[in-house]
């Protein structure tokens, strides 16, 4: 089973998700393997990959007994492995329907025992029986090639969000405007502030959720003779242990970054922090209204209000465009990406530099394809001929979002 171990008496690299057996002791190796292969992944990832394995564990427990997969990687016993593992690949070709989910299970438990047994045989046998051990391996790897799901639905063109969307998203949550529907001002501020960070900064949802009360720093800069600013996503430095359940983090190393901020944006954070965030126990920016760390359910149950007080046109327009009902924190992040790339192209950049410096300010890792699906979607947003290249004055933003096509 899945268990979070957090807590100051818990060492660093091993908080966070963990695999158990029935008697609630750590399963031995993909503990082990946690440590080296998803360490630097986001505890929503790293959990994700651990449920694939635990159900390896659980049907080699009902196959061979208690321990029995942890056995036999400790033996590096081949025979026994492609024993457990010809049988639970024979579970997936027994299913009536072999989806997508179900090759992802197969493949990361079948990753797993095999990098585990290399890596293990590697540091203690003679070369002659690791090579021996890895024509095995091999041999296991050609058997299981057959396995065969359908070609996965290629993903549809990112968007950003309609212009008319953001403009309403703009009028709504200004914390003067009569039509917010968020009760007392210090919401109404902390909505705002939220809608602004992720939209002009374009952060992940468990980015936004990091960062400390004093995100943004400042620096004079002598060359333009004026105040620069900029935000640091990495982990809270001051927190050394996160309360909520559902902890957020930065999603890879190469998340961790600094980006530019305006002095707009600056400004609105900081008229949050001084006056409406409250005097708070913890260090975070964003508290909830007991004055905790906001929550992840905490902020989709804002975006889920905020899209039932969208008007009929909005969502008409936010369906006709994106296909979608509802809006996300993602969807602020697409929206940001595709106007930066689209002003970078204007600014006469050429596409290969435009992306290399999307992928700096967005922490997207050298091997992602991201920037190339943005790249797509300003390209089929240029034919509406709709630009700016102002980003941060209001009026600009939503000339710089294509507007919906008829």
């Amino acid at each position: 089973m899945l268990r979070k171990y957090s807590g100051s008496t818990t060492p660093p690299s091993l908080r966070g998700p963990m695999l158990v057996d029935s008697a609630g002791l750590p399963r031995f190796w993909v503990t082990v393997w946690s440590l080296y292969v998803s360490a630097d992944l986001a505890n929503s990832s790293k959990e994700k990959l651990l449920r694939h394995i635990e159900s390896l564990y659980e049907f080699a427990d009902q196959l061979k007994g208690a321990g029995s997969l942890d056995d036999a990687i400790a033996e590096i016993n081949i025979e026994l492995l492609g024993e457990i593992l010809e049988s639970y690949f024979i579970t997936f070709q027994n299913q009536s329907v072999i989806n997508q989910s179900a090759q992802l299970k197969w493949q990361t438990a079948f990753q797993f025992v095999r990098d585990t047994v290399l890596r293990l045989s590697k540091s203690n046998l003679p070369l002659s029986q690791i090579h021996e051990i890895e024509g095995k391996l091999n041999r296991l790897t050609l058997l299981y090639q057959q396995l065969r799901i359908g070609k996965k639905r290629q993903q549809e063109i990112i968007r950003s969000l309609p212009a008319g969307v953001v403009e309403e998203l703009y009028s709504m949550l200004d914390p003067e405007s009569f039509s917010n529907p968020f009760g007392n001002m210090a919401t109404k501020w902390k909505v705002y502030v939220i809608f602004i960070i992720l939209l002009h900064q374009g952060l992940r949802r468990g980015e936004l959720l990091l960062q400390p009360a004093d995100a943004v720093k400042s620096g004079f800069d002598k060359k333009f003779n004026k105040d620069r600013f900029w935000l640091s996503v990495v982990y809270n430095p001051y927190e050394e242990d996160d309360s909520r359940y559902s902890k957020p983090g930065v999603k890879t190393p190469s998340s961790i970054r600094q980006m530019p901020v305006s002095a707009l944006t600056a400004n609105i954070i900081q008229e949050y922090v001084e006056n409406y965030r409250g005097k708070v126990n913890h260090s975070f920016l964003i508290s909830s209204q007991k004055g905790k760390p906001l929550s992840t359910e905490a902020l989709t149950c804002i975006f889920k209000k905020i899209t039932l007080n969208l008007s009929k046109v909005a969502l008409h327009d936010l369906k006709q465009r994106t296909g979608k009902e509802s809006i996300t924190p993602h969807d602020l992040r697409h929206t940001c990406a595709v106007v930066r790339l689209n002003q970078l192209l204007e600014r006469g950049k050429a596409m290969d530099e435009a992306l290399q410096e999307m992928r700096t300010f967005f922490g997207w890792s050298r091997s992602s394809d991201m920037p190339q699906k943005y790249a797509r979607a300003v390209f089929e947003d240029r034919l509406a001929g709709i630009w700016n290249n102002v980003f941060d004055d209001r009026v600009s933003i939503l000339r710089a979002i294509p507007e919906s096509r008829t």
